[in-house]
C-alpha cells in the first residue's frame, strides 16, 4: 500500500488526561512531544536531549508543519505555546528569534538551507518560514530551534520541476476533524503513507463551546463558542495538540482550504454586511493563518484573506485551491435541506465570485497539465437527500443551492474542453464518488468531471457502514456511483496514464485504535471522465 518505511511519529500512552472528562494537560501534552520524538529513531534531536535555555516547559507543543510546496521550496510552519491552552501560549508579549533549519537527513549532518525568524505577539507566536534554494522533486527534512530547544523533526517534499512530466503523484485529501466526536486515528495511519502531499479541505476546527452533555462524546471542547481571536487561537491549540494530527502534519506538507466552522457554521459572505460578523470573520480568519502553513501572499486585511491559489506538479497536475465561503450570496430557500423553492436558480448568485471565478477559468483554459484539480470545500454534485423517492430535497449550502454558478461552471469544463478535469471535496462526512454533468437531470449525457469527496477524520463519531441514508443516495442519484457513511480519508495515485482513488476507512472513531482499509478503488483512465471500479 506504500507506506513509509520509516514512522515519524508513532503513538504515545496518552494517559487519562486525554479522556471524555478532560482537555490534554499541559504535562500530557509535553509528555507526548518527548514520547514522538524518543520513538522515531531520529538521533538526539529533542527537547528531552537539548538544553531549555529560556523555556523552563517545551515551547513547540502545538507540533510543526509545512505547506504549499513548489519546486524550490516549501513553507515551514510552528508555533512556541510552552503553556497552550491559554490565549497567548505562555508567551506573552516578547518577540523571539527561532532558527529554522532544511536538510538531507534527519540527523541534519548535511544542512541545506538554514535561517532566523522571529516569533512575535501579534502574530500568536507563529513562524511561517517560506524557505527557497531547494531542489525540485525532492524530500526535504526540517526543524526549529529556540531558546536553545530543538523541536521535533518534520519531513517535507518540493514539487516538480516545471514542464517535467513526473512518474506519479500521491496524495490525499482529508477534512472535518471535530474534536468532541472523535479521535484521529486516519491522521496515524496517513502519517504512514507515502505521500507527496496533503489536500485538505476545511473544518481544521469546530467553533461551538463543550458538547459535555452529549452522549458519545470522547473528548470535549472549552467551555466557549469562539468569536474572539485569543478564543480561536485556544480552540487551535486544543486540535494541534493532538499527537495524531502532529504527526500527519510532520510527515506531508499541507495544501489547505478552509469552510464553515473555522469561523461559524454555514456563514456565507458577509452576512448580509452584519459588522459584528466581519470583526469575528477577521478573528477567525487571523488565527487561521497563524496556525497554517501558508504562504504570506495570503495576507490582506484579515476579514479579506485571499485563501484562493494555485499548486503545480510538472506537466502532470495543476492543483486549483478555492474558497467557496468568502465571495458567495447567502443561502437560498432559507438554507437547509428542503425541496427548490425557485431562489436555488437566481441568476445573481455567486458561488466564488466574479475573481475568483475569472482567476479559476483562466487557470484551467491556459493549464498545460495532463490532469486539472479543483479543490474546494462543499460537494459539485446534485444530491437529492431524502430517502422517499417522491420527495425530492436538496442541502441549499452546497452547490445545489447555486445552480447557475454550478452549471456555468461545468459548462466550461466542457466547452473549454478542459484536460481531464477532477473535483475534490469535502464538508458532508461522507465519501462520495461522482460523475459531474451541466445537466443531472440528463444521465444519459457525458460526464465532464469526476468529483471524489472526502468524508470526516473524525465528526459526526463513529458513522454507519452502508447506512439507508446511502444505499438512497446511490439509488436516487444516478452520477453518485459510491457513498459510505465511515470516517477516513481519500488516497490517489495519479499517472500520465490514469487516476486511482482509494476511499480509506477506519471502522470506529471512539478510540484511537481502529484498523484502516480500502472500502472502494475507482480508476479514471486519462481523456474519458467515466469512473470504473476497480
Amino acid at each position: 500500500m506504500g507506506h513509509r518505511d520509516q514512522v515519524f511519529f508513532p503513538r504515545p500512552n496518552h494517559g487519562p488526561n486525554h479522556g471524555p472528562n478532560h482537555e490534554p494537560s499541559r504535562r500530557a501534552v509535553l509528555h507526548g512531544g518527548a514520547a514522538l520524538l524518543v520513538a522515531t529513531g531520529l538521533g538526539p534531536l529533542g527537547c528531552a536531549q537539548m538544553p531549555r535555555g529560556r523555556f523552563p516547559d517545551d515551547p513547540f507543543t502545538l507540533g510543526i508543519a509545512s505547506g504549499d510546496p513548489l519546486a524550490d521550496g516549501v513553507v515551514l510552519w510552528t508555533r512556541l505555546a510552552p503553556e497552550p491552552f491559554t490565549g497567548d501560549g505562555g508567551m506573552g508579549h516578547t518577540a523571539v528569534p527561532v532558527r529554522w533549519q532544511v536538510a538531507h537527513d534527519p540527523r541534519f549532518t548535511r544542512l541545506v538551507r538554514e535561517g532566523t525568524a522571529t516569533a512575535m505577539a501579534a502574530m500568536g507566536h507563529t513562524i511561517h518560514a517560506e524557505v527557497s534554494g531547494l531542489e525540485p522533486a525532492r524530500s526535504y527534512y526540517y526543524r526549529f530551534i529556540a531558546g536553545g530547544v530543538a523541536s521535533p523533526v518534520g519531513r517535507t517534499r518540493t514539487t516538480p520541476a516545471p514542464g517535467t512530466m513526473p512518474t506519479q503523484l500521491r496524495f490525499a485529501n482529508v477534512g472535518c476533524q471535530h474534536y468532541e466526536t472523535g479521535f484521529y486515528g486516519a491522521y496515524a495511519h496517513l502519517a504512514r503513507e507515502e505521500l507527496d502531499l496533503v489536500v485538505h479541505t476545511g473544518d481544521y476546527i469546530y467553533e461551538k463551546k463543550s458538547r459535555k452533555r452529549r452522549a458519545g462524546l470522547v473528548r470535549w471542547h472549552q467551555d466557549f463558542t469562539c468569536s474572539t481571536l485569543n478564543e480561536y487561537r485556544r480552540r487551535y491549540a486544543l486540535y494541534k495538540s493532538d499527537p495524531d494530527l502532529q504527526a500527519a502534519h510532520a510527515a506531508h506538507p499541507f495544501a489547505i482550504v478552509c469552510d464553515d466552522h473555522e469561523v461559524r457554521n454555514n456563514w456565507a459572505g458577509d452576512m448580509g454586511d452584519s459588522r459584528s460578523f466581519m470583526k469575528q470573520r477577521a478573528a477567525g480568519f487571523q488565527a487561521w493563518w497563524e496556525h497554517m502553513p501558508i504562504r504570506r501572499s495570503s495576507l490582506s486585511k484579515w476579514a479579506h484573506m485571499q485563501i484562493y491559489r494555485g499548486l503545480e506538479y510538472g506537466a502532470l497536475a495543476r492543483i486549483n485551491l478555492c474558497d467557496t465561503r468568502q465571495y458567495r450570496t447567502m443561502q437560498p430557500c432559507g438554507g437547509g435541506i428542503v425541496e427548490r423553492c425557485g431562489e436555488d436558480s437566481n441568476p445573481a448568485a455567486q458561488m466564488l465570485g466574479d475573481a475568483q471565478e475569472r482567476w479559476l477559468f483562466d487557470r484551467l483554459g491556459k493549464s498545460p497539465a495532463r490532469w486539472n484539480v479543483i479543490a474546494q470545500q462543499i460537494p459539485i454534485a446534485e444530491l437529492d437527500r431524502d430517502r422517499k423517492p417522491d420527495v425530492v430535497r436538496y442541502n441549499m449550502d452546497k452547490w445545489d443551492g447555486y445552480q447557475i454558478p454550478r452549471k456555468r461552471l461545468l459548462t466550461y469544463l466542457a466547452e473549454a474542453r478542459i484536460n481531464n478535469p477532477i473535483v475534490l471535496s469535502g464538508d458532508i462526512h461522507h465519501h462520495l464518488a461522482s460523475e459531474l454533468r451541466p445537466d443531472f437531470q440528463r444521465p444519459e449525457t457525458p460526464a465532464v468531471a469526476s468529483e471524489f469527496v472526502n468524508t470526516s477524520i473524525s465528526s459526526k463519531g463513529d458513522g454507519k457502514a452502508n447506512g439507508r441514508s446511502v444505499r438512497a443516495w446511490v439509488r436516487q442519484n444516478p452520477h453518485v456511483k459510491y457513498a459510505q457513511n465511515l470516517r477516513g480519508y481519500v488516497r490517489h495515485t495519479v499517472t500520465a496514464k490514469a487516476w486511482q482513488a482509494y476511499f480509506r476507512v477506519v471502522e470506529h472513531v471512539h478510540s484511537r485504535d481502529a484498523a484502516i482499509r480500502d472500502d472502494k478503488k475507482f480508476v479514471l483512465e486519462a481523456g474519458r471522465p467515466t469512473l470504473l471500479t476497480a
